[in-house]
């Protein structure tokens, strides 16, 4: 499966879309992190190529599902939709973009398509673990870039920004500890269909509230 459609379509989101826009500065980044997987799925850093590059297209699709339901007038998961309700709002900074959709990526959709993975190439979690950890340690990489460069000032912020209390309340690690467990608990749920649901559901609307305490805003408008 071929990394570069959705690496193209995003290319064309960030041309279309004003760059303060929220949903823009995620995209942007994670333009980045798709790339970037897909220049070390060439390089051959993945020891199984096809796991590894469907589990990117499986992962990035879910998000672009996002983005088209929202542009045909529906509604977004609820773990996206803090990000497109407040992708205007000019208190928020740009970092908190970021980080709300990284949160609404990494929480929701990439358990989801794990499983969609699984389902494509007829394996199960445990066979993808270790394209698993190495998309979560590029993840996390690009999470130290993402603070380095959208961080408001050139220096660290004063502990007395609010920003400072509130990231550190969200980390990227935990989220991707949390998607490997939903993932695997999906996956043995998968013959009840009907409990599965129901725990995508809470999964996704869980997310979503701390995709909405990521975006509180911190300056008036």
């Amino acid at each position: 499966m071929a990394v570069d459609p959705v690496v193209d379509r995003m290319r064309t989101l960030r041309a279309t879309w004003h760059p303060a826009d929220g949903v823009a500065v995620f995209n942007r980044v994670y333009l980045t992190v798709t790339e970037e997987i897909g220049h070390a799925i060439q390089a051959g850093t993945f020891a199984d190529r096809t796991a590894a590059a469907t589990l990117d297209v499986r992962f990035a699709e879910r998000y672009l599902t996002a983005v088209d339901a929202v542009a045909a007038g529906g509604p977004a998961p609820a773990c996206w939709r803090p990000l497109f309700h407040y992708r205007r709002h000019p208190g928020v900074r740009p970092l908190q973009f970021a980080l709300a959709g990284i949160n609404a990526h990494v929480g929701h959709d990439l358990a989801l398509a794990v499983v969609d993975t699984c389902r494509a190439l007829e394996c199960t979690p445990a066979d993808l673990e270790d394209e698993f950890d190495q998309v979560g340690d590029i993840l996390l990489l690009l999470e130290e870039r993402i603070r380095e460069e959208l961080m408001p000032g050139p220096d660290l912020l004063e502990i007395a920004d609010p920003l400072t209390h509130l990231l550190g309340c969200w980390s990227l690690d935990r989220a991707r500890d949390g998607a490997w467990l939903a993932a695997r608990s999906l996956w043995q749920l998968r013959g009840l269909p009907e409990l599965a649901g129901e725990f995508t559901e809470r999964l996704d609307r869980s997310v979503g509230l701390v995709g909405r305490m990521l975006l509180t805003p911190l300056t008036r408008p």
